[in-house]
């Protein structure tokens, strides 16, 4: 990849005082109203509760599409196929979504990523689809994908090339933009490669310009990397930033990428969301508890839930890691608070508790063990942000069951080696017919 350098930015007076304009204006086209915590409903909770799950960084020039309320689903190529891509794969993938129940479940972005261009730009100066894996161009195929009810996503560079050498949209980003909207595009996943050393806040920025531009509602996911702290700028530019470099199918970089990302969750939010990257579920690299272990939390971290393997032939451990309801509910829930590690113990703090505030005044708690071996987790109320007398109704989403109707001070759980358990905390005092 190119070598990756950082600049300065500097804000004039005027700019600062049209962004403290922006922040307080309740008509402003940018920004947030209403703290994500505000209408939370507290009795049962402590004081601890806005402290523990800190929301106060979301928000803060909020790029405001309409998109992104929720974190996206659907699938990329990359992690399975990387650029052993074709029309026919893409085109199979769009029917394995809709057969399969995927679509259903809310996986309908269908994200192309690298090589699916030619390695140079035409004589007009334009990207152009790669007439050997793409003859039919990518119009038909975003509208053969619309048909099925589903959304098409296209990649690109901040940078003279993309990661796999083929053009980038670097000073192209006009043309690119209305290209993209010609085709249909609904999301744009925007690389890091080949920057010339610019700095990322001012290389992103053009393409948010010219995707608003088209008129067309498009998906701006900014894969910068992480390198430059982008959950400190970039929510005024796009609906996703990657806070990590990229994941491998393997628990050491699963679990590294967790851990990086759960730093920014104050960040986050409905309308731009901090991306630790896609999921490996089902690559087989890591093992079934690994990998549940993988989408429990990326579920919890409101990460977007991108598909990575070969929903085309997957196995019915993948299946159903992928397609279970309730912990995708918590993904998609409306609050939209990111989850976080609240709590470790044991050597080197291998087990962990990461919970989150969710809709309807619930909690969703996760024990997960990145020990080597079986062990007991508990979870405190004090830690969760509850008062110690709070009776609790918890259930596992994984089993689909209620576990305990009554729970007060702590819950802990048995957890396999690098497992995860994910349950839904309802206080007694809260109505449980939110679902």
């Amino acid at each position: 990849m190119a070598e990756k350098k950082k600049k300065s930015s500097v804000f004039s007076v005027s700019s600062v005082a049209v962004v403290w304009l922006l922040m307080f204006s309740v008509v402003a086209i940018e920004g947030r109203v209403v703290p994500l915590l505000q209408s939370y409903e507290k009795s049962g909770f402590r004081p601890s509760l806005n402290a523990i799950y800190d929301t106060s960084k979301y928000g803060i020039l909020q790029l405001n599409n309409g998109l992104a309320q929720t974190p996206p689903m659907g699938w990329n190529s990359w992690n399975f196929f990387a650029c052993n891509i074709n029309e026919t794969v893409i085109k199979e993938t769009a029917d394995a979504l809709i057969s399969t129940g995927l679509a259903d479940l809310g996986y309908v972005y269908l994200n192309i990523d690298d090589c699916w261009s030619t390695v140079t730009r035409n004589s007009e100066g334009q990207l152009v689809p790669d007439p050997k894996t793409f003859p039919s161009g990518i119009k038909p195929l975003a509208d053969y994908v619309h048909a099925k009810g589903l959304k098409l996503g296209i990649y690109s560079d901040a940078g003279v090339s993309t990661c796999q050498v083929r053009p980038g949209s670097l000073y192209h980003e006009n043309d690119d933009a209305e290209l993209f909207a010609s085709w249909g595009v609904d999301y744009l996943k925007y690389d890091n490669c080949y920057n010339l050393g610019i700095n990322p806040k001012e290389r992103y920025p053009p393409m948010r310009n010219a995707l608003n531009g088209t008129g067309r509602t498009i998906f701006y996911s900014l894969c910068e990397w992480g390198e430059d702290n982008p959950a400190l700028w970039a929510g005024k530019v796009g609906n996703s930033w990657r806070t990590t470099d990229d994941i491998n199918d393997s628990w050491a970089s699963m679990t590294t990428i967790a851990d990086l990302n759960d730093k920014w969750a104050a960040y986050a939010g409905p309308g731009g969301w901090n991306d630790p990257d896609m999921l490996e579920v089902g690559n087989g690299g890591m093992t079934y508890q690994e990998y549940r272990a993988h989408f429990s939390i990326w579920a919890l971290m409101k990460a977007p839930l991108l598909i990575g393997c070969d929903v085309r032939n997957m196995t019915a451990e993948t299946f159903e890691i992928l397609t279970n309801k309730e912990v995708i509910a918590v993904n998609q829930d409306t609050l939209g608070v990111q989850g976080r590690k609240v709590n470790v113990t044991g050597t080197d703090g291998c087990r962990q508790v990461w919970a989150g505030p969710l809709s309807g005044n619930r909690l969703v708690v996760a024990l997960w063990n990145r020990c080597s071996k079986a062990a007991t987790i508990a979870a405190l109320w004090e830690a969760l942000g509850l008062e110690s007398s709070t009776s609790v109704v918890i259930r596992d989403l994984w089993e689909h069951k209620d576990v305990s109707e009554s729970a007060v001070s702590s819950f802990s759980a048995r957890v396999d080696a690098h497992d995860c358990q994910i349950y839904i905390f309802t206080p007694q005092t809260v109505s449980r017919s939110v679902t």
